[in-house]
């Protein structure tokens, strides 16, 4: 009996679970061959050295955050050459940061870019290799910010890489697959699980468009969001831009400068992220940060402009909403956030939330 129980604890501590054979990762919340490709066979990139294992820290009710990261790692030689996969997958469960300016920068970096909303109505975001999922108020904290589980996939680089490498979980799907076990799992550690957990079933929604380069016109398809005239000429034929989800809940547009093998750039140039946000449990991550007061004249609502960031909330329609951009809202940054921001607002039936744009599209 001793020699079973001590066993038992050792695997634990290897998120091993020994009564079905299979491994199980991230404080038990997933199991091998479950689903999701990067827990099954097909999240070995390569045929050598295959290894699987995770650590970390599973939250308890005194201490209601955790952290976990899953280690994928293979390789493959192919005439003499040999090929490296090292996949990490870190979730984290707790509180959206306390800090105004990091909760608007932290919640922007998941709904901007490709990033569309989770099914089944799920408060939550999710791409290829990110995604977030705001859990209900029964998990708050004592001072009001909603409890989150996130979720971040890298690749780690080789030497001759050209471009940066892009992990492979296996979908946007599967991505919120993990997000919602590794929160119900972590609901029922930190103590505020209510014993029906949250499920992925319906479909998973699809960009409407594909990232385009070389638009003919505006940019995200907004009228008056034309950024190439005041790029340099080389910088404008690289302008990529990516829609996002576009629906009454959520908005996004995001604007980089692709990147130049020729230059030696393994990634893009961010522009901008402009986001629309109002579904109510992740709308509720930006109470508190948008101040008291307008963020500048003409703008209605209240918010900030930050070195990094800007943040509007007004009334929209009958509900309130969000407005963010990342990236500096500066110059004719700012004033392509003014023009999204009244078209969103046009496209939702409310008044304008931004001053007045000229002809061009300006909010100066």
């Amino acid at each position: 009996m001793v020699a079973l129980l001590a066993g038992g604890v050792g695997t634990w501590a290897t998120d091993t679970w020994p009564f079905d054979g299979r491994d199980r990762y991230c404080w038990g919340a997933w199991r091998e061959d479950s689903g999701p490709g990067i827990l099954g066979d097909e999240g070995f990139e390569g045929d050598d050295d295959r290894s699987r294992t995770s650590t970390g820290t599973a939250p308890t009710s005194r201490e209601p955050r955790g952290q976990c990261r899953l280690s994928v790692t293979s390789s493959d030689t192919y005439d003499g050459d040999k090929d490296q996969q090292d996949t990490t997958v870190t979730v984290k469960y707790g509180p959206a940061p306390q800090s105004a300016g990091r909760r608007v920068t932290w919640l922007g970096g998941y709904l901007g870019d490709r990033a569309m909303p989770l099914p089944d109505r799920l408060p939550g975001v999710a791409d290829g290799s990110h995604g977030l999922l705001v859990l209900p108020e029964r998990c708050d904290t004592r001072d009001g910010r909603p409890t989150a589980v996130t979720l971040d996939a890298s690749e780690a680089a080789e030497p001759d890489d050209v471009l940066a490498a892009v992990p492979k979980l296996g979908g946007s799907r599967d991505v919120a697959e993990l997000l919602v076990a590794a929160a119900n799992k972590g609901m029922e550690a930190a103590g505020c699980a209510d014993g029906e957990p949250l499920r992925v079933s319906g479909p998973v929604p699809t960009l409407p468009e594909r990232e385009e380069s070389f638009p003919d016109g505006a940019v995200c398809r907004i009228p008056g969001l034309d950024i190439e005239s005041d790029l340099g000429k080389e910088a404008a034929m690289r302008l990529r831009y990516q829609v996002g989800t576009v629906d009454d809940d959520l908005q996004s547009c995001s604007a980089r400068i692709g990147r130049s093998v020729r230059l030696g750039e393994r990634v893009d140039q961010p522009l901008f992220d402009a986001v629309m946000v109002r579904q109510p449990r992740i709308s509720a991550l930006l109470d508190g940060a948008t101040g008291t007061r307008a963020p500048g004249k003409g703008w209605r609502g209240t918010g900030t402009f930050a070195s990094d960031h800007g943040v509007v909330r007004a009334d929209c329609a009958g509900r309130p909403t969000s407005f963010l951009l990342l990236g500096a809202p500066t110059g004719t940054t700012s004033d392509y956030f003014a023009t999204f921001t009244n078209a969103v607002a046009r496209r939702l039936g409310c008044a304008p939330v931004a001053p007045a744009a000229d002809t061009e599209g300006s909010g100066r």
